[in-house]
């Protein structure tokens, strides 16, 4: 049997939660077709540092991109691009923000990788400016993401690997047209506005002959969104935490729980799949399902959940980490963190904020939206 097509999609900054809703034509589209991964966490609230852990099967610590603004991929860590190619696939990308922008070296291994964004409104180079809000403003837009995309899949005679990333859904929330769904905030409306044109890419690849069932497909966010009270789980703003603007500085469930979907040729179809797992995972589920030789990793291959009869899996603990608040102007003092979030038999999570001896625990069985922080050291503050 020839190896599939193989198609990543990235919904930028879209919550699990929302993604999840029902309300999402396209993601449902491909939740019918696949497997669902009801609890998958994100390694980052960065867009950078989080697709370099889906692309290298690494975590931060290991790929080498830590903050916003600092580093770049390590070069002695394939990529899965790379693999790809050296594989006999075509490769391609069409992204959408700065925070995919080629200096960052997550291009590593595509023969075609379209990062062209416009500047900011006032002139400004978005790759040097440390706000993630502001960066939201330098972005190429779905329909223009759709439209590059199918010209170079149009292209392809051979086996091709593509990776289509959507950035519609992060801040300024002003979505460009009502696309028929019905929706809670100018957040969802985003949210929708990008599931539309994900079904109009879906639709070329069926058109040309691609349909769903023979595609390998995955659909995931890097990371998800804290709207600050639009949301029972969110923290930013006037509940507590200030210098929060929509993800980067905290690692609540509301910005490390993503949609992670995954569909292909022999895979099931509507599972859903309750156990936790990471984004780390991602690249060794692909090398596993390809029959590719595997990377050294720091995830799992996802490959027992998508049995025809299911394999019992052991727990997965999802480490995660952000050092964007040591980059956040205006809020001297802010520390980096780290997080592990457990789920075997009690849903536990530990957040410490390095350089101290501050660590908080939620249990997430009684406490989901992570209001109650029992402080294990250090002294109280402001971030429980």
């Amino acid at each position: 049997m020839p190896q599939p097509n193989v198609l990543f999609v990235s919904l930028d900054t879209v919550r699990s939660d929302v993604a999840y809703s029902g309300r999402m034509p396209n993601i449902e589209r491909l939740r019918a077709h696949g497997t669902t991964f009801l609890q998958a966490v994100s390694s980052c609230p960065l867009t950078p540092v989080s697709h370099a852990t889906v692309f290298t099967g690494r975590q931060p610590p290991g790929h080498g991109i830590r903050h916003l603004l600092s580093e770049q991929l390590r070069t002695d860590v394939p990529t899965l691009a790379e693999r790809m190619k050296d594989s006999g696939y075509a490769t391609g990308a069409v992204v959408s923000c700065p925070g995919l922008n080629k200096w960052y070296g997550i291009d590593r291994g595509f023969d075609f990788y379209d990062d062209e964004i416009p500047r900011l409104p006032d002139g400004r180079d978005p790759l040097k400016v440390g706000d993630v809000k502001m960066r939201g403003l330098a972005l190429k837009r779905a329909p223009t993401v759709v439209e590059r995309s199918i010209a170079w899949l149009a292209r392809q005679d051979g086996p091709f690997f593509f990776f289509a990333h959507f950035f519609d859904a992060h801040w300024p929330y002003e979505p460009p047209e009502d696309v028929g769904v019905e929706v809670a905030n100018p957040y969802e409306g985003e949210v929708a506005y990008s599931d539309h044109y994900v079904g109009r890419l879906l639709d070329a690849l069926e058109e040309a002959g691609h349909d769903l069932g023979s595609l390998l497909v995955i659909c995931f966010s890097d990371h998800g969104e804290d709207l600050a009270g639009w949301y029972p789980n969110d923290h930013a703003g006037d509940l507590g935490h200030p210098y929060e603007e929509g993800h980067g500085c905290l690692l609540f469930d509301a910005t490390q729980m993503v949609p992670l979907i995954v569909s292909g040729p022999g895979l099931p179809r509507g599972r859903e799949i309750a156990d936790q797992v990471r984004l780390v995972d991602i690249m060794p589920t692909v090398l596993d399902l390809l029959g590719m030789k595997s990377e050294p990793s720091d995830g799992l291959s996802l490959s027992g959940y998508l049995a025809p009869e299911q394999a019992e899996q052991a727990p997965r603990p999802a480490y995660s980490e952000t050092y964007f608040p040591s980059e956040r102007a205006g809020y001297p003092g802010l520390r980096p963190l780290h997080a592990v979030r457990l789920s075997e038999g009690t849903r536990q999570k530990v957040i410490w904020q390095i350089g101290t001896n501050t660590v908080d625990h939620y249990d997430l069985d009684t406490d989901p939206n992570e209001r109650s922080a029992r402080r294990l050291t250090g002294e109280s503050d402001a971030w429980g």
